[in-house]
């Protein structure tokens, strides 16, 4: 049993719990730095894909895990972030500097979105999210002079520090691209929910009425932290249309949005960690079962059928199974099991009992 004694208030609100941890966290990194080194292009496109899951899923996990306010519309922000960065480059901006400011643009987007729709709550936020999202596939579609409407647009060569980064001609570089942004997003998030703004999006989610009692104002913090949402989705966005090359209004349909909810929700809602956990799923779940229909066929010796809808069908179900049998997600299972070893034999079954989150005031909201 492993038990850390803390002698001062400062070890509450550090990014780490002690330096065992941080060491765990170091090395993890050390091996994501050495990782192309090891495994083949392909291996780390899709590890590439994995971070880039993250990093959106990081930017939906402040809205829905941290504020609780659902949404069904990120994928408007992921086009958003992605066709501003690519505008601007072909304006002639660098990269580095057209990056952020899409991030930067499609959080205040995201802001001035969020005033009328944050009076909302529950289903119907979601629904009026979904109708944005919706809203936007057919904006990209009429403001083709910019956007290139259905026929989409290519992504370019860009230059970080004077070195020339393709997805497709320079992969190693590109995964670097991903993995620092991703760190750095990832560093910030941890430093946000020791601050104030942080812990006032929890205590919303918690209770919105118990919140405002506490001198909170609760409209202020969701618009914040819808653009700080909004803003890290964008930078995902424009990755991820590096990360594809070229893309066009279907590329960021309904779809993604929904899958970016289950992925977080498979992870672990309200934890840093769900949203890597739930990449991890989304990234690999694919080459999963497309492997997995080859060595089918050859074991009995037949063609591979493709299945239409076989890997939502299989993401839906793993879905389910989450909300009945786990629903803190796959870092809750993880935090169950690390928590037996480290009280053991004092491990109680009924520790992480679910208790209710909302006060009876609220429940008709």
């Amino acid at each position: 049993m492993r038990i850390i004694f803390k002698t001062d208030y400062m070890q509450d609100i550090r990014p780490w719990k002690d330096g065992y941890q941080l060491s765990l966290y170091l090395l993890l990194l050390l091996v994501m730095i050495a990782a192309p080194f090891v495994i083949d292009d392909f291996y780390l496109g899709e590890l590439t894909n994995v971070f880039v899951w993250a990093l959106a899923g990081l930017g939906l996990m402040v809205l829905t895990g941290h504020t609780g306010q659902a949404s069904l519309g990120h994928a408007a922000f992921l086009a958003l972030g992605c066709y501003i960065n690519i505008i601007l480059i072909e304006q002639g901006l660098p990269f580095m500097v057209a990056f952020p400011i899409a991030g930067v643009l499609t959080g205040v987007i995201g802001m001035v979105v969020a005033v009328p729709a944050l009076r909302l709550h529950g289903i119907y936020l979601a629904i009026a999210t979904l109708a944005m999202s919706i809203l936007v596939d057919d904006i990209i579609v009429l403001t083709e002079p910019w956007t290139g409407g259905v026929g989409g647009k290519y992504a370019p060569s860009v230059n970080v520090f004077g070195v020339m980064i393709d997805r497709w001609g320079t992969p190693r570089e590109f995964f670097y691209l991903v993995l620092g942004v991703t760190v750095i997003v990832t560093l910030g998030y941890i430093n946000l929910l020791r601050s104030p703004l942080g812990r006032s999006f929890i205590a919303v989610r918690d209770s919105e009425v118990s919140a405002q009692a506490m001198g909170i104002d609760v409209a202020r913090t969701k618009a914040i932290s819808f653009a700080i949402s909004c803003g890290i989705t964008g930078l995902a966005g424009a990755l991820m249309g590096l990360f594809s090359g070229a893309f066009n209004n279907e590329t960021f349909s309904v779809v993604i949005s929904i899958q970016l909810l289950m992925m977080i929700v498979i992870g672990g809602l309200g934890s840093i960690h769900g949203a890597f956990f739930g990449a991890i799923v989304v990234g690999f779940l694919p080459q999963f079962l497309s492997i997995s229909k080859e060595w089918v066929g050859g074991v009995f010796g037949s063609n591979t059928v493709a299945i239409p809808g076989l890997e939502f069908g299989i993401f839906g179900m793993i879905l389910i199974m989450f909300i009945l049998f786990e629903p803190m997600g796959i870092y809750g299972r993880w935090l169950k099991i690390r928590t037996f070893f480290e009280l053991f034999p004092f491990y109680r079954k009924d520790m992480f009992k679910r208790q209710k989150s909302y006060l009876k005031t609220e429940r008709l909201r």
